[in-house]
């Protein structure tokens, strides 16, 4: 055991699973996760605040450079924001469709089917807009921020779903307005914009793929 003068240590609370139960456990979340999908059509049916603040709980349990926990989660619920956000993000997304997107990145995306208009910003009864934390006049230098925040919204996006919830992870471009919409200040950079809620009774997503196993892990 070794112990740091600088910073105390407790005891690890940690419950070791027997080699089946660890089977069980880890395809049952496989399982689970393997039916999330990115959804564009919410129901406005609302969802338990308790919910969503859990899940953001949840998320700043993440691991992150030096432990300086670099995000913030701003909830954006009411109607007045939420279509303010829209016709803000709307606005950026126009310019980048008609202007700014490249050929390659449009050609990507034509399956998909998705272009300027962002209804689900306005429908969706939630949405959680992601900041990186950087250095301010009250926050402290942080390390790995992108990789730390990215962890972050991992856990997010997994314990909405495993609340029977929907989501989408967004990247309106450029996002700086973001800022202005949230008020937040400037050391705050955004990272993802995500509607959460119910998908509605008709929603429809791509059928895509993933792909397996043998392409995405490698043993040495």
């Amino acid at each position: 055991m070794t112990q740091s003068a600088a910073q105390p240590t407790v005891p690890l609370q940690h419950r070791r699973m027997s080699p089946e139960d660890a089977v069980r456990s880890v395809r049952a979340f496989a399982d689970q996760m393997a039916s999330r999908r990115s959804v564009r059509d919410f129901s406005t049916d609302p969802v338990p605040e308790t919910v969503i603040e859990t899940a953001v709980r949840a998320a700043a349990s993440a691991p992150s450079g030096a432990n300086i926990q670099p995000w913030r989660f701003v909830v954006v619920t009411s109607p007045q924001h939420k279509r303010r956000l829209r016709l803000a993000a709307e606005a950026e997304e126009r310019e980048f469709y008609r202007r700014r997107a490249g050929a390659e990145w449009l050609d990507a995306i034509a399956p998909i089917g998705t272009d300027w208009r962002k209804p689900f910003l306005e429908t969706a009864p939630a949405v959680i807009v992601v900041f990186e934390v950087h250095r301010g006049p009250n926050t402290p230098k942080p390390y790995y921020v992108k990789e730390s925040v990215g962890i972050a919204v991992g856990i997010l996006l997994a314990a909405l779903h495993h609340a029977g919830l929907a989501t989408l992870a967004h990247t309106p471009s450029p996002m700086r307005f973001l800022n202005r919409v949230c008020d937040r200040p400037p050391e705050e950079r955004p990272y993802l914009v995500i509607p959460v809620g119910y998908p509605a009774t008709d929603a429809r997503v791509p059928d895509l793929s993933r792909k397996p196993l043998s392409e995405v892990m490698v043993r040495r």
